[in-house]
C-alpha cells in the first residue's frame, strides 16, 4: 500500500496547499515543502525494507523485470483494469529524482510566484503526483491515466504561470502531447483486445500483456503508437518542436519539472514498455531509432549553439542530450542501457540547475538575452562557478 500511499500523499497535499491559500500566500508554499518532503521519507521507508540486490537494473531492456515491491487491487474487474503498481531499481532512480526536483522546484518558485500561489503550489504537486503514478503504474489504462494527470497540471503551470508567449507554448505543448497520448491509447485497446481475443480475458495488466503472440503487422501498428507517444515527450528529432518553446515561457519551477522529470517519462516508457511489449517489432525499428538518435544529438548540438536566450540554448541541449539516451536505448546491449540511465539521471540534475540559473538571471536582469550578459562571473562569482559546474 505504500506506493499507494505516496501518490495519495502528493494528490492531498496538492489540495491541501490549493485550500490554504485562503490563509496566506505563504502557507501554500510551506504546505508544498512539507508534502514533497513527507513523500520522501515514505519513499525511503519503502526502500529500507528491501534487500539491496533486490533493486538491481535489468541488462537487457527485453527482460521482465523483477518487482520487489508489487501491489494490485480490484478497481474496474468487468473491464480487466486494477491498481496494479510495482517498483524496481529503475523505478526507484526516477522516483528519488522526481521527488528531490520537486523540492528544487518549489523552493525556486518560493519568491517568484506572487499570483495564486495555492494554485500553482496545487498543480506542481498533481504533476509531480502524476509522473511518480507514471514511474509505477503497472496498468497501462492506469498508466494511460498518470499519463494523462502529469500532462494538465502542467499545461496550467505554462498557460498562467508563464511568461509573455505562453498562451501559445502551452497550446503547443498540449496539442503535441495530446496527439501522441491518443496514439498510446489506442495502441493499449489494440493489445487489451488481442489478449481477450486470445482468450487470456480482458486485461490491461502489463504483466498479461508480456509475451502476449501479435500479428507482426499489427505488432508494428502498436509498437509505433507507443513509441510515437515517448519520443514526443522524450523529446526525439523532429517530434521536439514544442519543447523550446514550452521552456521559454514556463516559470522557473515549470522549467525544472519539465527538463529534469517528465523528458524521463518519455525514456521510461520505451524501456519499460515500448521495447519488451513489442521485442520483435522493436529489434526491426532499432537502426531507425538509432539514427533518429544521432540525429537528435547532431540538429540539437548545432541549434544550441545557434542560441542567444538562455533558456533555449538549455532546451535544444536538452534534445541533444536525450538523444544519447535513445541510442542507447535502442543498441540492446548492457554497457548502453546502464549509460542510457545515467544520462537520465544527470541530465535531470543538470538542466534543472541550469533553468534555476537562467530564472534567477531573469529574476535579476529582467532578460534571457546572453549578449547583455557579459562580465557577470564578477558580480556574481558562485552563480558563475555553479553554472560551470553544471554544464560540465
Amino acid at each position: 500500500m505504500s506506493m499507494l500511499a505516496l501518490i495519495l500523499v502528493l494528490l492531498g497535499g496538492g489540495a491541501l496547499a490549493w485550500l490554504a491559500e485562503r490563509a496566506s500566500d505563504e502557507l501554500p508554499r510551506r504546505v508544498a515543502l512539507a508534502t514533497v518532503i513527507s513523500a520522501l521519507v515514505l519513499l525511503y521507508y519503502m526502500v529500507a525494507q528491501l534487500p539491496a540486490d533486490s533493486l538491481a537494473l535489468a541488462s537487457d531492456p527485453r527482460q521482465a523485470p523483477s518487482w520487489p515491491l508489487y501491489l494490485k487491487l480490484d478497481w474496474i474487474p468487468r473491464f480487466g483494469i486494477a491498481l496494479e503498481f510495482g517498483m524496481d531499481g529503475l523505478s526507484l532512480l526516477l522516483l528519488a529524482l522526481t521527488l528531490l526536483l520537486g523540492l528544487v522546484a518549489i523552493v525556486s518558485s518560493w519568491t517568484e510566484i506572487d499570483f495564486k500561489p495555492g494554485l500553482f503550489q496545487a498543480n506542481l504537486l498533481w504533476t509531480l503526483a502524476g509522473v511518480c503514478g507514471v514511474f509505477l503504474a503497472l496498468d497501462l489504462f492506469l498508466f494511460f491515466l498518470f499519463w494523462e494527470l502529469m500532462l494538465l497540471p502542467m499545461y496550467l503551470l505554462i498557460a498562467v504561470w508563464g511568461h509573455e508567449n505562453r498562451a501559445y507554448a502551452a497550446m503547443k505543448f498540449f496539442i503535441f502531447t495530446q496527439a501522441s497520448g491518443l496514439l498510446m491509447l489506442l495502441a493499449i485497446v489494440v493489445l487489451a483486445w488481442r489478449g481477450a481475443s486470445a482468450g487470456n480475458g480482458v486485461s490491461f495488466s502489463y504483466l498479461d500483456l508480456l509475451g502476449l503472440s501479435l500479428d507482426p503487422r499489427l505488432a508494428w501498428f502498436a509498437m509505433l503508437g507507443f513509441f510515437l507517444a515517448f519520443t514526443v515527450k522524450l523529446p526525439a528529432f523532429p517530434l521536439h518542436t514544442w519543447l523550446p518553446d514550452a521552456h521559454t515561457q514556463a516559470p522557473t519551477g515549470g522549467s525544472v519539472l519539465l527538463a529534469g522529470i517528465m523528458l524521463k517519462t518519455g525514456a521510461y516508457g520505451l524501456l519499460r514498455f515500448c521495447i519488451p511489449l513489442f521485442p520483435e517489432a522493436s529489434a526491426t525499428f532499432a537502426p531507425a531509432a538509432m539514427a533518429l538518435g544521432v540525429a537528435g544529438i547532431l540538429y540539437g548540438a548545432l541549434l544550441a549553439f545557434a542560441q542567444t536566450d538562455f533558456k533555449r540554448l538549455v532546451a535544444y541541449s536538452s534534445v541533444s542530450h536525450m538523444g544519447f539516451v535513445l541510442l542507447g536505448l535502442y543498441a540492446w546491449n548492457h554497457l548502453a542501457l546502464q549509460g542510457a540511465v545515467v544520462q537520465m539521471l544527470a541530465h535531470g540534475l543538470s538542466t534543472a540547475a541550469l533553468f534555476m540559473v537562467a530564472g534567477a538571471l531573469q529574476q535579476r536582469l529582467h532578460t534571457r538575452d546572453m549578449r547583455t550578459m557579459g562580465g557577470l562571473w564578477h558580480q556574481a562569482p558562485r552563480m558563475g562557478a555553479a553554472t560551470m559546474f553544471f554544464v560540465l
